[in-house]
């Protein structure tokens, strides 16, 4: 005869546990850093190919000092 067990147990550890709000925390904090303005702009500049950025006089670094302004330092 063969048996069969139907309990099934829980095997996450106590530190899992703790950790969980904080992941979630951390999963909105980024889900708000790439819903803003900068990183749209930044991902409009990602699909821009540099001869498109160069028929409009432009480089991809002088972009993303324009999108970052003065608080990024490069």
């Amino acid at each position: 005869m063969a048996f069969t067990t139907t309990q099934a147990t829980d095997h996450r550890n106590l530190g899992e546990i703790a950790l969980a709000p904080l992941r979630a925390i951390f999963r909105v904090f980024v889900a708000m850093a790439e819903s803003g303005p900068r990183m749209q702009q930044l991902r409009k500049l990602n699909e821009t190919t540099d001869e498109e950025l160069a028929a409009k006089g432009l480089t991809r670094a002088g972009e993303v000092q324009r999108i970052f302004g003065g608080s990024l330092y490069l």
